[in-house]
């Protein structure tokens, strides 16, 4: 059987160097290199977000690959668990991100709320509140289900 040894998350963008700064400003992901077509389309950007590699290439139509449209919803997310998730999507939402799901304490734990990036991407941000058991989980879902 084969083993994985890693899994990356690859963003297709609609323009690789904007997202590239936006995730730096925002995540304070660090660039490690990029590969550009001498047309100047960037092929693949790697950037460094905490201890994972976030990779970005802009859409091959050629190749039938696409970035979300404008507007679209993303059918996942990216969650992102951070020191301060209220200051984190703050400063998300001021740098152009779109606020979808206010910042609420979680009962499973967390305090999180998603932003929207201004690539389509959506981003849960959260933070730890109290560490629980799974057990613990299913008694808090199952009793805010009720």
């Amino acid at each position: 059987m084969t083993q994985i040894h890693e899994a990356f998350i690859y963003l297709r963008v609609r323009d690789a160097a904007a997202a590239t700064d936006f995730y730096k400003a925002v995540f304070g992901a660090e660039e490690l290199f990029r590969l550009t077509e001498p047309s100047g389309r960037i092929g693949h950007v790697e950037l460094k977000l905490g201890p994972t590699t976030l990779m970005l290439a802009e859409e091959f139509p050629e190749y039938d690959l696409y970035a979300p449209a404008p507007g679209d919803r993303t059918h996942f997310c990216i969650h992102l668990h951070v020191d301060d998730a209220d200051a984190l999507v703050a400063k998300a939402v001021e740098a152009g991100a779109q606020l979808i799901r206010p910042l609420t304490d979680q009962f499973y734990g967390e305090r999180s709320g998603t932003v929207r990036d201004p690539f389509g991407h959506e981003w849960l941000i959260g933070h730890s509140l109290e560490e629980l058991t799974p057990e613990e989980m299913q008694r808090r879902y199952t009793a805010m289900l009720e």
